[in-house]
């Protein structure tokens, strides 16, 4: 093991100062990937050196996430204090179903989800679990809002047309959940939005009263904080004034994007009316650069996580009771410690430290939404309080230009759409930019323009 330790920091090493020469690497096209790299499985074993040197071949080749110049996904950056979290789980390979096999991680994770429930002022008997990802957390709440609407559900499977709301610009999971849950694709009602994309509590009541006249069954309205294209946070206020009205019809608040706002003194109001919802979910992956990934799904009455998901297994619950093993509240049965990196990362910096990397990132997109207020070439489509700043440059095909900036390794950025209008998405999610970095990214990304496309003009 002390070898593969030792590779492992030389790795590391090779790969950050990799970073710091050249901030995101041309691809190798995927057409190639088995023609030019002998990722290939054989027979017998590779030696040593020819071992390694593959092995380095593969680091180096991967597209760089946590680079000044990486601004693709919905998270990007490297925080050390979760990484060390991250290695210490790996060396440790508890799985989080028991306490007898997970010890003290499970208190870890208790704490975690008891702070947060806290934090969004849930109540005593609030609780919650680690899925894999936001979009098993946005499945997790909606078989909570299916059992708890009919709890013969679990045993009998679902017999009638239930009825889920969620707004046009939300996450794809819904759809998917949709799908997994048995409820149907074409049981979803896509809720319009106004101008900033944030649903229109208006609409979602008048389709509500539809189906109700129709003799359908409303189960599960989800609002989002922090919409995958513009950020933007739906009003919880106003869509609770709608969803208090109806029996059993669950709300759900996903915030796998933005939601941890709640850590934020000054930004927290976008979620104003949270403590309301049934459920609530963020990624703590994105805004607070915990390592991939790191989801946490809470719930107002743990009962509903119980019911949904608790099964008994003599063979694996023994000790401790149901408190202490929590793969009686969770979706999988082994589990990997998603814990550990965030409470590393948060016992290291505190509730203030979180803070401040929230507000840091709003800072950076405003500093982006000016640049390009200030400069005639570009076009703004994105709106106050997102951390996602969306604009085209140039009236060049923002499809075209993100395409290109990445084969020629330039930037890695991606483009959305709304209302119509396709454009260049910037996400200011990495806390470990500065302000010189966003404007960077504007420097390289002008420079690139002017060499690419003036050439071709020319040419």
């Amino acid at each position: 093991m002390q070898a593969e330790l030792e590779l492992f920091q030389k790795l590391s090493h090779k790969l950050i100062n990799d970073e710091k020469k050249e901030g995101v690497i041309k691809p190798i096209k995927a057409k190639n990937l088995l023609d030019v790299m002998d990722i290939n499985l054989r027979e017998e074993s590779l030696g040593q050196n020819a071992f390694e040197a593959l092995i380095e071949e593969v680091v180096l080749s991967t597209p760089r996430t946590s680079t000044k110049l990486f601004f693709n996904q919905l998270f990007g950056g490297r925080n050390s204090k979760g990484t060390l979290g991250e290695l210490l789980a790996v060396m440790l390979n508890n799985s989080m179903y028991t306490y007898k096999v997970g010890g003290p991680q499970v208190g870890i994770e208790k704490v975690i989800l008891s702070k947060i429930c806290e934090m969004l002022n849930f109540g005593e008997n609030a609780d919650g679990t680690f899925p894999p990802g936001g979009s098993m957390s946005n499945f997790m709440a909606m078989l909570m809002a299916r059992d708890a609407y009919n709890r013969q559900i679990k045993f009998d499977g679902v017999s009638e047309k239930m009825i889920i709301y969620t707004s046009t610009a939300s996450h794809y999971s819904i759809t998917k959940n949709a799908m997994f849950g048995g409820i149907g694709i074409d049981q979803i009602r896509k809720i319009e939005t106004d101008s900033e994309g944030r649903m229109k509590s208006e609409a979602l009541h008048e389709q509500i009263e539809n189906d109700l006249q129709a003799g359908l069954k409303p189960f599960f309205v989800n609002a989002t904080a922090g919409t995958t294209v513009l950020g933007a946070f739906d009003d919880i206020e106003a869509i609770y004034k709608v969803t208090k009205s109806y029996k059993n019809l669950w709300l759900h608040v996903d915030g796998a994007y933005c939601g941890a706002v709640i850590f934020s003194q000054e930004y927290k109001h976008l979620v104003n009316g949270v403590e309301k919802a049934d459920s609530f979910s963020f990624n703590a992956h994105k805004m607070l650069n915990v390592p991939l990934s790191c989801s946490m799904l809470i719930t107002k009455e743990k009962h509903n996580l119980k019911h949904s998901f608790a099964c008994d297994a003599d063979y694996l619950y023994q000790t401790d009771g149901d408190e202490y093993n929590l793969g009686k509240t969770s979706l999988q049965c082994g589990r990997r410690n998603d814990a550990l990196k965030f409470w590393t990362l948060w016992k290291a910096v505190g509730t203030k430290g979180l803070e401040l990397m929230v507000n840091h990132q709003f800072k950076l997109a405003e500093t982006a939404r000016n640049y390009v207020k200030q400069h005639p070439d570009y076009e703004l489509y994105s709106f106050e309080d997102s951390i996602s700043v969306c604009f085209n440059y140039k009236d060049i095909d923002p499809k075209t230009l993100c395409k290109s900036l990445y084969e020629d390794g330039e930037l890695m950025v991606g483009y959305g759409e709304f209302n119509g209008v396709t454009f260049i998405r910037l996400v200011t999610i990495n806390s470990n930019n500065e302000r010189e970095d966003i404007l960077n990214f504007f420097k390289v990304l002008e420079a690139y323009v002017e060499e690419r496309y003036n050439a071709e003009i020319t040419t």
